[in-house]
């Protein structure tokens, strides 16, 4: 094997394309709000709907600051992902943009994170969405039996706790306990699925499957609504805040703060899935650049925004739960209005899930077409114009795990890999600048000269960590820290000798940082993940590699 071929890339000037540019059925039909709408589906479906709660209760009020410095650090990204949309014309998202920069071992990597991150990103939504759903059936009534709308990890874990006799256990961990305690046996075994969370997921693959202008269609309408929903919501709850809620602002300091950092990243994720759709578009290096910065903008403000009324309306301690917005009505006896937002948040958050399951075969599809991944995975559907067996197998990867699952165990997995790619995608345009790329893109990315600014940022950083806090306690709690300077020091200098742009360096500190933040339980199954995918790309992608036959001849 020559080391070398790991790096080959794709040909920007091709488009980002391997080979000849080729038409392969998909339909051309979004446009710029259609694609800002895809990501506003998908980031506040996972977020506002879901997430929002468990951040909160950990950090307390000042969670809103942490939706600031995430939003900062994915604005530095969402430039970078801007200007690659600008360039290459696939879909792909990162995968594309890496292979295209730093090479196919990269790119392999990349995507097979991106399967980790859409995946995952569904099975939580999915999860939250079937709470809502069985809070709006009791609401007209109907009783959904609660041993067939939780996953059996989460029973059991919520039984566990209680029978270890724990302190304070949260109200949701009781009711969790008591349904598996209650739950059928067969055989000694409990029987506990959630069968909502695993069926919207089967539905709205069938969705994905007949066509991009029928998911258009339903996801626009969707957006519309939920987006709505998020103002009333505001509106009404603010009525009902009391300042005195706000205070401690940082409850559990610093530390409760960034540990909710998994669970708000997460939240952003979704912007990325506009990129997805490049070969869907009418006119993609105009509109995907723009589309991602809008909703990155709109959603931003609305985090913001709902978390202070949440935290306002009641105390910081009674949201971690798995339905937050419908959760504070309920307290504050306004059953009506959350009734409301139940109603509503089983119609909305189905556009994330949408979202989501639109955007991974898309990937699988590129992947395929690069002959990375099995031909069957790029086939195009003759009737619907679709990706149709990899919408299948994305069904069922996602579905059969929803059915069981717990919704912070699969939070905590996608954190690590997404933070990768978005790493990778900065590192990219520091690639293109340096090759003189850059000058072709129709968008590009503001630059400032980083020589100077990168090294003089470390100095105040570092004296800063190591004059005002505790830093060998907190090296022996995160030990990941070390990586993190260690990396700050190499950009530093490699800033100085080729000057840098400044914003993606930037993009690439903040995720790296927001990395350190996660615990090794993340870190571990990130890389038993790349594991297994890396052993799938020397059995069968190096060798199948479509470039590399190009190169050959």
């Amino acid at each position: 094997m020559n080391f070398n071929s790991l790096f080959r890339r794709k040909d920007i000037s091709n488009g980002g394309h391997v080979g000849e540019i080729q038409d392969h059925g998909l339909k051309r039909i979004l446009g710029v709000k259609d694609l800002t709408l895809f990501g506003v589906a998908a980031i506040i479906g996972a977020g506002i709907f879901s997430t929002i709660g468990r951040a909160a209760f950990h950090g307390g009020p000042a969670v809103s600051l942490l939706f600031v410095f995430v939003a900062i650090a994915c604005v530095f990204t969402a430039l970078c992902y801007a200007q690659f949309a600008s360039m290459i014309s696939t879909s792909g998202s990162a995968y594309t943009y890496t292979y295209a920069t730093l090479g196919e071992i990269f790119a392999w990597a990349i995507g097979w994170a991106l399967i980790l991150e859409y995946s995952v990103s569904n099975m939580v939504i999915a999860i939250s969405w079937s709470g809502y759903f069985t809070t709006m059936l009791e609401g007209f009534g109907i009783h959904f039996p609660h041993y067939l709308s939780i996953g059996y990890l989460n029973a059991y874990e919520s039984y566990q706790k209680v029978m270890a006799d724990l302190p304070d256990l949260p109200t949701n961990v009781l009711q969790s306990a008591e349904i598996y305690r209650n739950a059928p046996e067969i055989f000694g075994y409990k029987i506990l699925i959630n069968l909502p969370a695993g069926g919207i997921i089967i539905l709205l693959t069938s969705l994905v499957f007949v066509g991009i202008k029928e998911s258009k269609a339903v996801n626009n309408l969707l957006v519309y609504l939920k987006v709505g929903i998020i103002l009333f919501v505001i509106l009404a709850g603010f009525f009902f805040v009391k300042p005195a809620n706000w205070s401690p602002f940082a409850p559990n300091g610093v530390g409760g703060v960034l540990g909710g950092v998994a669970a708000v990243f997460f939240s952003f994720v979704g912007f990325d899935s506009v990129s997805t759709t490049a070969e869907e578009c009418k006119n993609p290096q105009r509109d995907m650049p723009r589309a991602m910065l809008y909703c990155l903008a709109i959603c931003t403000v609305l985090y913001i925004a709902i978390t202070l009324v949440l935290t306002g309306m009641v105390s910081y301690k009674e949201l971690g739960v798995d339905d937050p917005l419908a959760y504070v009505f309920q307290l504050v006896n306004m059953d009506f209005i959350a009734g409301v937002i139940s109603v509503s948040a089983v119609i909305a958050i189905t556009s994330a899930i949408l979202v989501f399951q639109i955007g991974q075969p898309r990937i699988w599809m590129t992947m395929s077409r690069d002959g990375l991944l099995w031909p069957k995975f790029g086939k195009i559907h003759k009737k619907f114009k679709t990706p149709a067996f990899a919408t299948i197998i994305a069904g069922i990867l996602v579905s059969v795990p929803s059915f069981f699952l717990d919704m912070q165990f699969v939070v905590d997995l996608t954190s690590v890999g997404t933070f990768f790619a978005f790493i990778l995608v900065c590192s990219g345009v520091l690639y293109l600048d340096y090759k003189g790329y850059s000058k072709k893109a129709k968008f590009k990315v503001p630059y400032v000269n980083g020589k100077y600014i990168v090294s003089i940022l470390f100095l105040i950083a570092f004296a800063l960590f190591i004059f005002k806090l505790d830093y060998k306690a907190l090296l022996e709690e995160k030990p990941l820290l070390i990586v993190f300077w260690i990396a700050w020091v190499g950009l530093s200098v490699a800033a100085y000798r080729f000057k840098f742009s400044l914003l993606p360096t930037l993009g690439i500190l903040t995720n790296l940082y927001l990395m350190t933040e996660l615990g090794w339980s993340n870190w571990l199954m990130f890389l038993m993940w790349l594991a297994i995918g890396l052993t799938i790309y020397f059995l069968y992608g190096y060798k199948k590699s479509k470039l590399a036959t190009i190169i050959k001849k």
